[in-house]
């Protein structure tokens, strides 16, 4: 019952590629874990690229950012592009990257670096920071949706 209902509710759900997709976020951390000693947190790896913070070489820090960007071109050329929905005015882009931004930087992580990282390895800051992550998208969009900003 569980699979019929989630895929009456998900229409356009894709189970195959998202086992497939999280399987090779969970290797990258991996990989980034296991042979660099450090967390594959996007906010943290794109904050030293631009020089903010210390750690990660920059190198490495900048080669992980670069390949994000290869890795979606790369996809788009073998798959097609994906289509997307994006909000119905660029402030709200706008207002969610700022806020993002600050809270990435306030939690010390993103979702990458608490949510698959921290969460993996049962971090108790990380597992905070991940609950706190979806009660705020959760309460987000039924502010957006309470003002008549759904899409």
């Amino acid at each position: 019952m569980g699979a019929a209902f989630s895929l009456a509710a998900f229409p356009d759900a894709q189970p195959v590629e998202g086992l497939i997709g999280g399987l090779l976020i969970g290797l990258a951390a991996a990989i980034m874990l296991l042979g660099n000693g450090r967390i594959a947190g996007v906010s943290g790896m794109t904050a030293r690229t631009l020089g903010l913070t210390k750690g990660t070489p920059w190198t490495i820090a900048a080669l992980f950012v670069a390949g994000l960007i290869v890795g979606a071109g790369v996809f788009m050329i073998f798959v097609g592009p994906i289509e997307a929905t994006f909000a119905p005015h660029w402030g709200w882009l706008v207002a969610g990257g700022l806020i993002t931004g600050f809270g990435t930087r306030l939690g010390s992580g993103c979702t990458s670096g608490h949510g698959v990282c921290g969460m993996s390895r049962l971090s108790p800051r990380s597992l905070i920071a991940t609950a706190t992550f979806i009660a705020a998208g959760i309460v987000t969009v039924a502010v957006v949706n309470l003002f008549g900003g759904a899409w």
